[in-house]
C-alpha cells in the first residue's frame, strides 16, 4: 500500500480542531484505534473537510480484546459507525496478545477486505514470528506493519522484513515522546541543519525507504512542522549518527 510521507498520529487527540486542521496543511494519512476513544473525533474532522474520501488514507486499530471473529466483525462495524464510513483503508490487528488467534482472527480481517469494509490488513507490533505465522495464514497481503520506531528504539530486523516483502512500517512515537530533544546525536544534526530534532527524526524516518512516519500534533506550528521535515535533507554522516546511537528505549513494550 502506497502511503503519504508523512501521517498523523491522533492518540491523545479529543477535539476535531486539530485534525481539521492537518487536514488543511495537507495531511491525507489518519491514524486512530479502537482503545484510543477518539473515532468519533476523527470522524467528525474527516466530516467537517472539504478534501474529498477518496484522497485519504484512513486507519483504525482492534484492540486486543475484540480478535475473535464476531468480535472483529462486531467492532469493526462500531468503528465505521463512529468514523461516519462506509469503509477505512488499513485495518490494523493491534497487538497480537489475548484474544489474537491467528487461525481463525486473520481470516475474519480478510472476510472484511473481501466484502470491501475495509480495503487493506494490516498488523501492529508484531514480532518477527508473528509476521511469518500471519503471512501463512492471511490470503490478502500484508499492507502495512506499525510498530515503534525512533532514534532510540530502532526495529531494524521488521524493517528488513517489510523491505523484503514490500509494505510500508509505519512508525509511531517518531519523536520517542519527546526524548528526542535530548538526545545528543540528534541534537548536534539539528544544529547542523538550523532545525530541531524532531524536524531531524522525521527527517531521518523519511529518509529510509519503506518508513512512514506519523508524528501526534494539535498545534498548528507542530503540525506545520512535521510536515514540513520530510523535506529536510540529511546527509549520509547524518544519517549513520542517528543509527548508530547505543542507547535504547521502549515507550511501548508489550
Amino acid at each position: 500500500m502506497n502511503l503519504p510521507a508523512v501521517g498523523l498520529g491522533t492518540m491523545g487527540i479529543e477535539e476535531p480542531a486539530p485534525i481539521e486542521t492537518a487536514l488543511e496543511l495537507g495531511y491525507r494519512h489518519l491514524d486512530t484505534a479502537q482503545i484510543y476513544g477518539n473515532e468519533a473525533v476523527v470522524g467528525e474532522a474527516i466530516a467537517r473537510s472539504d478534501v474529498p474520501r477518496e484522497a485519504l488514507t484512513v486507519a483504525t486499530k482492534v484492540w486486543a480484546d475484540s480478535l475473535a471473529p464476531a468480535d472483529v466483525r462486531r467492532t469493526t462495524a462500531e468503528s465505521l459507525d463512529r468514523l461516519g464510513l462506509a469503509s477505512v483503508d488499513l485495518l490494523y490487528v493491534h497487538r497480537p496478545i489475548e484474544t489474537y488467534d491467528p487461525e481463525t482472527t486473520l481470516p475474519a480481517f480478510d472476510a472484511l477486505r473481501e466484502a470491501g469494509t475495509v480495503r487493506g490488513v494490516g498488523l501492529s507490533n508484531f514480532t518477527l514470528a508473528d509476521l511469518g505465522t500471519a503471512r501463512e495464514v492471511l490470503d490478502a497481503p500484508i499492507a502495512a506493519h506499525q510498530v515503534e520506531f525512533h532514534p532510540l528504539f530502532q526495529p531494524d530486523a521488521l524493517l528488513d522484513h517489510a523491505r523484503e516483502r514490500g509494505y510500508p512500517l509505519v512508525a509511531y512515537s517518531p519523536l520517542a515522546g519527546g526524548r528526542v530533544r535530548d538526545v545528543e546525536e540528534v541534537v548536534a544534526v539539528a544544529e547542523k541543519h538550523d532545525a530541531t530534532p524532531e524536524a531531524v527524526s522525521i527527517a531521518w524516518l523519511c529518509g529510509k525507504e519503506n518508513v512512514v512516519p506519523i508524528p501526534k500534533a494539535s498545534s498548528r506550528a507542530h503540525l506545520e512542522a512535521n510536515l514540513a521535515a520530510r523535506d529536510l535533507d540529511l546527509d549520509d554522516e547524518d544519517v549513520r549518527a542517528i543509527d548508530g546511537i547505543e542507547r535504547t528505549e521502549e515507550l511501548f513494550p508489550e
